[in-house]
């Protein structure tokens, strides 16, 4: 049995391949555009899934970089008509379909006003592609499922390539070549041990850290939308202030802990949350102790989330089939939701 969303996450290493192979002059472009006139404020413009993909380059912008970015509330521009100053800005907008106004308002004022605005959208010919003065398609093709796979993956690519353009940094530039084939490696590893400790789960606590926490994140909201389980998402810095005190004998935490300068303390929060008692499901590169969801590992570390999501979509979606539910319809979800 398979599903479309399951047959879309599997799309994802060519559609990041079309990704990679078009519209090099507009990334060099923009790069080039950022490097020579830096911006003096930047803010990402985003709901859902799109949002998790604007945290991580939100992180690999101000980790690399050294430039402070915002996550606007919407409501600031459409429902509280606030004046933002525009001066020096650059507003990225994240979305699929491009069709929700509280995206393409704000973008719209934004660029009014004189910042530089960017969209990363799935429809060239949307309503946020037309507000927007750059605009970079994800070359997904089209995703019918409600929840978003590989038009989200698309989105971290892209994101990632702009932050690497705008550095100059080739090595990255390098890796991020090579991801299609490991993205295709990664939507075969084994996470079955998720599906069994899971299948009869109301609750969960989904871990990460820096350029980590947006894909927990992600997995959080997938967790509720195809699984109707009541997942948060923490920082492994965070769940220790307050949320730990849910935990209690059995109750399961799933821990992305990819390469990079948070792993060591991911591993050390995993081991303590075993003694306590939790059921911890450890997303780890293979060889790692206690590790039971294997990661394979990128050209470069800052990528590896993205292998990581591209490897827990289909647990997820073999998850909500497992308990009963068609992953491709949602209660009371649509595709393309538009908010004001």
């Amino acid at each position: 049995m398979t599903s479309r969303m399951l047959e879309e996450a599997r799309q994802a290493p060519d559609a990041v391949a079309r990704l990679l192979a078009a519209d090099a002059h507009a990334y060099h472009s923009l790069g080039t555009n950022l490097r020579e006139l830096p911006p003096k404020a930047m803010l990402t413009v985003a709901r859902g899934s799109s949002d998790h993909a604007a945290h991580y380059m939100a992180y690999l912008v101000m980790a690399r970089l050294g430039r402070l970015v915002t996550s606007l509330p919407m409501s600031l521009i459409t429902l509280y008509q606030s004046r933002l100053i525009c001066d020096g800005l650059v507003s990225l907008a994240f979305s699929q379909s491009g069709q929700s106004p509280d995206l393409v308002a704000p973008t719209r004022f934004f660029r009014d006003g004189g910042a530089r605005t960017v969209a990363f959208v799935n429809d060239a010919a949307s309503p946020l592609a037309m507000a927007s003065e750059w605009t970079f398609p994800l070359h997904a093709g089209a995703e019918t499922s409600v929840a978003a796979t590989k038009s989200y993956i698309a989105q971290l690519v892209a994101g990632a390539r702009v932050a690497a353009a705008w550095q100059g940094d080739d090595a990255l530039l390098a890796a991020l070549q090579q991801l299609p084939a490991v993205l295709d490696r990664a939507a075969q590893q084994d996470w079955r041990a998720a599906v069994d400790a899971l299948a009869d789960a109301d609750r969960l606590f989904v871990i990460g850290r820096g350029t980590g926490l947006p894909i927990a994140l992600e997995a959080a909201l997938k967790f509720k939308e195809t699984c109707g389980i009541q997942a948060e998402a923490f920082s492994g810095a965070e769940v220790k202030h307050g949320p730990m005190a849910l935990i209690d004998e059995g109750y399961p935490l799933l821990v992305f802990a990819p390469r990079g300068p948070a792993q060591a303390g991911l591993l050390a929060l995993a081991d303590e949350m075993r003694k306590r008692g939790a059921r911890v499901l450890l997303a780890a590169p293979a060889g790692t102790p206690g590790s039971e969801l294997p990661l394979v590992p990128t050209g470069a570390e800052d990528l590896d989330p993205i292998a990581a999501v591209q490897s827990f979509y289909p647990m997820v979606e073999a998850l909500a089939r497992a308990r009963g539910l068609d992953p491709d319809s949602p209660r009371h979800l649509a595709k393309v939701t538009r908010t004001h």
